[in-house]
């Protein structure tokens, strides 16, 4: 009996131990299946389009984690707490790659129980991106007119908005809206320039990544200065023209009437625009420029605007009050900030930029500035405000070989009352030049007319005498401020009782380098492609810590730094350094 009850408990023993192992071997059975997953196919697109990655996903030992991988690196991952299904979306936008290549995303899901499913991949072929239709613009646009971004749209000789066939006679009004992307060309042998009328309205905003583009019609590594005519507008504003009626026109004669008594006439916006390769001479010494404002009041906006390798000046106002921000001049051939008529509005942030080479036959400066062109005392006067401004010439060492044509920094000239603040100057043959030729423009310093304060002249090390250039022989300007005239006729060659470089050294702010080397800016400036314009910091003559005035009228940010940049480059984005290889026609 002991061994058979001995048997019974080792038998019962057996089967207890038999029955635990049988329910293991049932819960590991009850173990669901790996996750499953079926994704959208066929996906394709041009570049820039956006595209939608699908997946249906089904896990019943419910969703962990989806991992999705973009041609093996990653790409998203997705968190899940434990549901068992699940419709994954994520959009992408296509990558700017040529025509048939192919983007592999693939998705792996891993559910609670730590099972993958089968790594599936999910490809999107890229498209070509189909020609755009060219769309001719000639004549004169009337009413309410809104472009199209998908097409290219090509300016036949002057195009209009609006119409005025005399000064004072509107006949007809227009608004033409341009949508960011838009390209549009100026067709070269006819010189297509558009041209906005009093009355009449340009809408043109860009975005940081999607700029409006005016440009050459010809093809890669044959476009040049002057292939079209650039945009002119015209506003109801003050100048200091005479009331003659046609006279008061833009300079050419092509019916750019302009002036007005209203100050906040509003001629549209421009925003995010890029002009290029554009200016026509209408007549000697009289220029189509890349962008001509004639008499734009301050209900206008013009902000972040590019102007390159312009046959003419890169921005030229004739009276005025409109407001700018903004502004890149770049390789232009004659000046970048042209003055006249009795501009007063304010700009601030601009930068211009020389290529060796490109310098007109009239000189070339980066502010060229007058009341008007016999230096008279008709009023509003010239008196615009500048701030942030950095003036880039074309020397940027000793050894660089640049046009004799380039001048100077500023010349302030004809009767003027220009005030410049917390601007930076370098690479020219003479700083600032201030000009009593014609008009009084000394005077007008020495009257505190004429301001400049917070300004940094820099030279070129080992360039000419004090560092500067040295000038011909018979153009003695001085060095670095101009200290007599063109012309040992001329008068007024002293500011009160001091020299030009006297006064201005003891205006506030105001410095004289040697050279720019421990100023912070970069020496990419005059190298090709995209610049450096943001400054480094903790250089012994360093451009920060210059307060602009707090008197200066609220449309002026209140900086603290000398010149257009201090750590944010406002250029990132939409702005070109090299449009000579941009392809715009496909």
């Amino acid at each position: 009996m002991r061994l058979f009850k001995m048997n019974a408990v080792k038998v019962f023993a057996l089967m207890l131990s038999m029955a635990v192992l049988t329910n293991a071997c049932k819960k590991d059975e009850e173990i669901g299946p790996a996750p499953t997953l079926t994704v959208a196919s066929n996906l394709a697109g041009t570049p820039g389009t956006t595209v939608q990655l699908k997946a249906s996903i089904n896990a019943p030992e419910g969703i962990k984690t989806i991992t999705v991988l973009k041609n093996g690196a990653a790409f998203d991952v997705v968190t899940k707490n434990g549901e068992k299904t699940f419709e994954y979306a994520k959009d992408y936008q296509i990558d700017n790659l040529s025509a048939n290549s192919v983007v592999n995303f693939t998705v792996l899901v891993t559910d609670m129980k730590n099972q993958n499913s089968t790594l599936t991949t999910l490809p999107v072929t890229v498209t070509a991106v189909p020609p755009k239709t060219i769309v001719e613009v000639k004549g004169t646009l009337e009413g309410n007119i809104t472009w199209d971004a998908t097409k290219i749209y090509k300016l036949v000789g002057f195009v209009r908005v609006g119409e005025e066939t005399t000064f004072g006679s509107i006949t007809k009004t227009a608004t033409l809206t341009i949508p960011a992307g838009t390209v549009v060309i100026g067709d070269r042998a006819t010189k297509g320039a558009l041209l906005v009328q009093r009355g009449s309205k340009l809408i043109a905003n860009g975005t940081a990544t999607n700029p409006i583009v005016f440009t050459s019609e010809r093809s890669v590594g044959e476009r040049e200065a002057g292939d079209w005519g650039g945009i002119i507008i015209c506003g109801k504003a003050p100048n200091n023209l005479p009331d003659n009626g046609n006279d008061r026109q833009l300079e050419g004669g092509y019916g750019g009437f302009h002036g007005g008594s209203d100050a906040a006439d509003n001629s549209g916006s421009l925003k995010y625009v890029r002009i290029e390769y554009a200016g026509v001479p209408i007549n000697p010494n009289q220029e189509v420029n890349s962008l001509t404002m004639g008499s734009v009041g301050n209900g206008t906006t013009i902000d972040y605007v590019q102007a390159s390798f312009g046959l003419d000046d890169s921005f030229e106002w004739f009276g005025g009050t409109v407001n700018c921000k903004h502004l890149v001049a770049y390789k232009g051939l004659d000046d970048d900030f042209d003055n006249d008529n009795g501009f007063s509005g304010y700009v601030q942030y601009g930068i211009g930029i020389r290529g060796t080479t490109q310098a007109d036959q009239s000189g070339s400066n980066g502010f060229e500035v007058d009341n008007d062109a016999n230096g008279s005392n008709n009023t509003p006067y010239t008196s615009a405000i500048f701030a942030n401004m950095s003036i880039i010439g074309a020397k940027g060492n000793a050894e660089t070989s640049i046009s004799t044509l380039f001048q100077n920094g500023a010349q302030l000239r004809r009767n003027n009352k220009l005030k410049i603040y917390n601007s930076f100057f370098t690479g020219y043959p003479f700083g600032i030049y201030i000009d009593s030729q014609r008009g009084d423009a000394k005077g007008n310093a020495a009257k505190g007319d004429i301001v400049l304060q917070n300004i940094v002249l820099a030279g070129v090390a080992n360039w000419g005498t004090n560092n500067w250039g040295t000038g011909a022989a018979t153009n003695p300007k001085g060095f670095p401020v101009s200290d007599t005239e063109q012309t040992t006729a001329a008068p007024a060659i002293l500011i009160g009782t001091q020299t030009p470089t006297d006064w201005f050294k003891a205006q506030s702010g105001n410095k004289i380098l040697t050279d720019f080397s421990k100023t912070g800016i970069s020496t990419t400036l005059w190298s090709t492609g995209r610049p450096t314009f943001t400054l480094t910091t903790g250089t012994a003559e360093t451009l920060i810590g210059f307060n602009l005035p707090s008197t200066l009228p609220s449309f002026f940010d209140k900086t603290d730094y000398v010149g257009a940049f201090k750590d944010t480059d406002w250029t990132a984005g939409w702005t070109e350094f090299t449009p000579q290889s941009v392809v715009y026609i496909k």
